[in-house]
């Protein structure tokens, strides 16, 4: 049977939080391929280096807000200006661990971020998510 999602790029500077989030997606088995950007740069990178052997499209982005180097609202104003046809299928999401109102609101101003969830990813998350873009 195949899969609903193709790909999933998390971009977080945790590596803790990257090895159970790619545990749990693999526990799904709702997606084939997971790729990892540990900072804002190395996700825009990803996205815009489409000609790499190991390139896969992303369907998801789960996008940390507070990392080093390029933050996740920092990404999002680069994300903006990259060519839209590397946009176009990706649900952009963030994944983080901060509560504070004026970061949900500010998230909110991104018309590409599809929703904003609090840290650590669950399998229950991750079938929502499938069952609400992917279905």
């Amino acid at each position: 049977m195949p899969r609903p999602i193709r790909c999933i790029l998390l971009i977080d500077d945790d590596p803790d939080d990257n090895y159970i989030h790619q545990l749990i997606i693999d526990e799904t088995e709702l997606c084939e391929t997971v790729r990892v950007a540990e900072n804002g740069q190395l996700g825009l990178a990803y996205l815009t280096k489409t000609d790499h052997p190991d390139y896969v499209r992303p369907d998801i982005i789960l996008l940390d807000i507070n990392m080093p180097g390029m933050n996740g609202f920092e990404f999002l104003e680069h994300y903006r200006q990259i060519d839209p046809s590397l946009q176009s299928r990706v649900v952009l999401l963030m994944l983080t661990t901060s509560l504070f109102p004026a970061d949900t609101t500010r998230a909110r101003q991104f018309s590409e971020v599809k929703g904003y969830l609090s840290k650590p990813l669950s399998q229950d998350m991750l079938q929502t998510i499938v069952n609400q873009h992917f279905s």
